[in-house]
């Protein structure tokens, strides 16, 4: 029987914060990679794909399981590096980091600086708004809207593509979330599993998941590397050894259907 994950709490802004700042101080002392060693970086603030547990300081959430899982079979060596969102591909073209494990999905603009593995998993955008709002549904119905999302995401340039002229952006979903519960705005768009895990997680009684919403489109979550890194073929195949049974299974226990 599939043993399910309890799914944890998400952290406080505090913690949040707490979090990212360490990151900075964690970035300015990395310890030094071991020859060989594939190194995993991940941001802190993509509850469930990658966060920080608050118990232990380390990255979890569905995409490390996942990486991990991928290199094991790969028989490759790896440690992490907390990374924010925004310097994940940074991070990745000056080789802080060799591998992101993030909600990062694959786009065409992506895709001419960086190399992308075989899907894990995929979806598209989500919106909250105010429980009494709508009906909305698609994103030209938030044209006039002031709609919050992430800085350096996918979702920030579907709003721009569409028509929406205010956009207020933000380093994560729950500062977004934050802002749309006091009424600074009126909705906020971005990964659709994220934004469903944390109103499952936190409630909040003034907002809502649009169901009524249909997204542009699903796009690919896969694990990003350097283009010609020749450890990708090596990660391509252990993903279709892992495909049909382990990768489902943790995607199952952390809520991804």
């Amino acid at each position: 029987m599939l043993q399910t994950r309890s799914l944890p709490a998400l952290p406080s802004r505090r913690t949040a914060l707490a979090g990212l700042a360490a990151c900075v101080v964690l970035a300015a002392c990395e310890p030094a990679r071991e020859k060989g060693t594939l190194r995993i970086g991940s941001s802190p603030t993509g509850v469930p794909f990658s966060f920080v547990d608050p118990a232990t300081n380390d990255l979890t959430g569905s995409m490390i399981d996942m990486a991990m899982a991928v290199t094991e079979a790969a028989s490759i060596p790896v440690d992490t590096a907390i990374t924010p969102f925004s310097a994940l591909i940074s991070s990745l073209l000056t080789h802080r980091i060799d591998l992101i494990a993030a909600a990062m999905l694959r786009t065409p603009e992506r895709e001419k600086i960086v190399a992308f593995s075989k899907p894990l998993y995929e979806y598209g955008g989500g919106l909250v708004v105010h429980r009494d709002a709508g009906p909305f549904a698609d994103l030209r119905a938030v044209r006039r809207l002031r709609v919050g999302a992430q800085v350096g995401t996918r979702f920030t340039d579907q709003l721009t593509e569409a028509g929406v002229a205010n956009v207020a952006t933000y380093e994560s979903l729950a500062d977004v979330m934050r802002d749309l519960d006091h009424g600074r705005l009126d909705a906020g768009y971005g990964d659709a599993p994220v934004l469903a895990y944390q109103l499952r997680v936190r409630p909040r009684e003034k907002l809502r998941l649009a169901a009524e919403f249909v997204s542009p489109g699903k796009e690919a979550l896969c694990l990003i590397m350097r283009r010609h890194d020749p450890a990708l073929a090596r990660i391509d195949a252990a993903i279709e050894r892992l495909r049909p049974a382990r990768l489902a299974q943790i995607r199952t226990q952390w809520g991804l259907t």
